[in-house]
């Protein structure tokens, strides 16, 4: 069970059509990720969302934390740069 779980469509930050589902971020904050390496959190994710992801999913942020980690971050994550394609 996820200690912090946020998914955001940030589709409109790119040129796609309106009410698009094809750019996503997400932000997962578990003791599962403890002692963990970074390649090996975004596998576990990728198998969760395999389903998913075989969609219209063009785009997966994926930002993972330890609580550890979470907390040194003060509970923040970078926004998002804007997309250069528009």
């Amino acid at each position: 069970m996820p200690i912090e779980l946020l998914v955001a469509n940030e589709s409109a930050m790119h040129r796609v059509p309106a009410n698009s589902e094809t750019h996503f971020k997400i932000v997962v904050v578990t003791e599962k990720f403890d002692a963990q390496r970074l390649v090996h959190r975004h596998q576990m994710i990728y198998k969760i969302l395999s389903e998913e992801l075989a969609g219209p999913v063009h785009a997966l942020a994926l930002h993972t934390y330890s609580p550890s980690e979470w907390e040194a971050r003060d509970a923040a994550v970078a926004a998002s740069p804007n997309c250069r394609g528009g």
